[in-house]
Parts: C-alpha cells; structure tokens; sequence
C-alpha cells in the first residue's frame, strides 16, 4: 500500500472523501485504509455492525447453456453442489500446476446464470484466464465483466438486525436468510457470506444506489471502516489474502484450503486436478507472538522441522498480541514452539490452529 494517487474510484468515493477517510492506493483503486481509529472500527465490526466499500472487487457473470459444466471444468470447487438458485460456495481457481490463479465465491443465479466476485487485483488476469479456458474447451458460455455494480459489506452481530433499519423492506429478507446463501430483490444481490468472522451480508447493487445506501447505513449506526480494520479482522477470523498467503506458485493445501477442492466425483476433470499433491513442500498454520513485537511479511520462521516464513501478519485487538500466518515444513503442528525473526532478535511463538477469533470469542488455541 502507498499513498500515491490511485486512478480507480469506486461509486462511493465521493462517501469516503466526505467523512474524511485516510486514502490510499491499493491496487489501483483509490480506498478508505480507516476514518480515524482502525482499532475502534475494528472492535465496531466484532461488537456491533460496520461497512466496508468492497467496489473494487468484480462481480462477472457466467451464462449460458454450458455455463455449469465450464465452471465445474475451471474452478477446483465443484458447482454442481449449488442445488438451488441462491446458493454460494467459495473456491479457488487453478493453473494446470496446481497453482492459485485466484479465490473467489460463485452464486447461483438460475440454473444457466451463475455470478463470480474476484479479487481487484486479479480482475483483469482472471478475465483472460476465463476466456482462454472457454475458448480452448468451446464452451457456450457469455462471460461479462459488471463493472456497472458496486458492492457493500456489512459486517457484525448487529448487521442484519442494523441493515434492516436503514432499509425496511430488506429486514425480513436477511434474517430469513441462510448462511453462504443469496438472494435477488429487485435488482439487487443480498449475500450472507463475509471475510471478517462476523455474521453480516454483502450487497450487490447497481452502482448508482450505492451512495444512498451507504448514507442510510450510517444513520442506523452502522460504523464505516477501511482497509486496515479489513486486514486485521480476516487474520483473526483465519481467512487469506490472494498475493500474500497464496498465488499462482501455491497450490490450495499450502494454503490451508484443501477442503475448497471438491475431487469425490473421478468423472470430473478440472484445471490443476492432475498436479494436485505432487511435490507439497508447505502447510499453513497460524503463529501468535509471545514475546512484544509485530509479526509481518516475509518475516523468517524457525521450527524444529526446518525454516518457514511469516506470509500476513499484524496486531490482533481482539487477541492482544501479534498474530500471524506461516507457512511452515510438513511435520510441524499446533502447539509446536517456534521463534520469528523481527529486527534482528529471534523472538518465541507459538504455533496454532486457524482461526484466532470466532464471532467476538478467541479461541482457545489461540489465548495468551
């Protein structure tokens, strides 16, 4: 993240500048990193409801007669488990080495419609990579990027109660609605799926109605919260970042994700299937600091089975201390002790399972 200027807004940008936002550039894209304290829109997410403009992401749907078998022929997660329009799942995209093209959630719109949400700073590979694949197995499929949408998360144990009342009329839908689930109303892609451990849905919405929504969300106490509050919510709750915690070099079991690829049915071929579990070097775990410092980056790990390297790290609010993913040699577990290098000094930690914190509560493994 730097702060030089960005060229992308997104549809709420003028929101942001109103409220007085800290901007920065990520990945092209002009965003709020926080309106003030990120700690206290952080502890707003896991306490009661917060928003977060998630514009920049794409919405690409998916149509066509053949639009089921390609996505069960380009995604490791298989499609064919949506049962019914509405439904979601969450799943990496691969390249013929197995490697992570992107990770991305898929809705079911109609059983010839369906609709893709991928990372920004993959949007544009991820088109190409779509296209390449359809045009190499000739599938009948339309692949359309919307970037007439723009996207809303809102995100805490009192976002649906809070989305409610800023728009009434959606009250009923969001507490009638299952968990990675989805719902059309009126132009309108109400989801409850999320990147923060929190309860709280996902609104996809022409981008000309985002801004009152966003000023309606606000009147009902729903807190604005940027980038940095994003970052540290999706550590605590275990979810990764495409780019630091995975890329097109790892395969989705170093990523901590082999439960995304769906290989019951032997008939269905897909991208990467053949260079799964060839040659795994890695596994993902996550590590707390028990010493003072701030895990980051690229940061060396030292374990009894050999040297690892720190892929996100940062300040948990909610734990109390530094936290952070690893990816760290086969054979290491939870509980192992292990040292991080930070300036210089090996400092001790604690290997752990992920996540750190489920809805508001830190879990054991993860406790001072």
């Amino acid at each position: 993240m730097s702060s030089t200027q960005a060229s992308k807004q997104t549809p709420l940008h003028a929101e942001h500048l109103a409220l007085g936002a800290r901007m920065i550039d990520f990945g092209g894209w002009s965003m709020p990193v926080s309106y003030g304290s990120q700690i206290e829109e952080h502890h707003a997410v896991r306490r009661g409801a917060g928003m977060f403009d998630v514009s920049h992401m794409l919405s690409i749907d998916v149509a066509g007669p053949q639009a089921r078998d390609y996505l069960r022929y380009v995604l490791a997660n298989d499609v064919a488990r949506l049962a019914e329009p509405g439904k979601a799942l969450y799943s990496c995209m691969l390249n013929p080495q197995g490697g992570v093209v992107d990770d991305l959630l898929v809705y079911l719109l109609t059983p010839e419609h369906y609709r893709l949400v991928v990372n920004a700073g993959c949007a544009d590979k991820d088109l190409a990579w779509l296209a390449r694949v359809a045009q190499a197995g000739a599938h009948d499929v339309a692949i359309e990027p919307r970037r007439d949408l723009a996207m809303i998360a809102v995100q805490g144990p009192a976002a649906r109660q809070r989305l409610g009342q800023a728009r009434s009329r959606l009250g009923a839908l969001v507490q009638a609605l299952p968990p990675f689930a989805a719902e059309a109303h009126g132009g309108w892609l109400v989801a409850r799926t999320g990147y923060t451990g929190e309860d709280g849905v996902e609104i996809i919405l022409p981008a000309a109605e985002a801004p009152a929504l966003w000023r309606d969300l606000l009147a009902a106490d729903v807190a604005p919260c940027g980038l940095g509050a994003r970052d540290t919510l999706r550590m605590e709750a275990g979810l990764n970042l495409y780019g630091q915690d995975m890329d097109e070099l790892t395969q989705p079991a170093e990523a901590g994700l082999a439960w995304t690829v769906a290989d019951i049915d032997p008939q269905r071929d897909f991208v990467g299937r053949a260079a799964l579990s060839l040659g795994l070097k890695w596994q993902l775990l996550g590590l707390k600091l028990l010493d003072r410092g701030v895990m980051r980056a690229h940061m060396p790990v030292h374990t009894e089975y050999g040297p690892g390297m720190v892929t996100s790290g940062t300040m948990s609010p909610t734990v109390g201390t530094s936290i952070a993913f690893a990816r760290v040699p086969e054979g290491a577990s939870a509980g192992d002790a292990a040292e991080v290098e930070i300036r210089g000094r090996r400092l001790p930690a604690r290997l752990c399972t992920l996540p750190f914190v489920r809805r508001g509560r830190v879990l054991d493994d993860a406790q001072p």
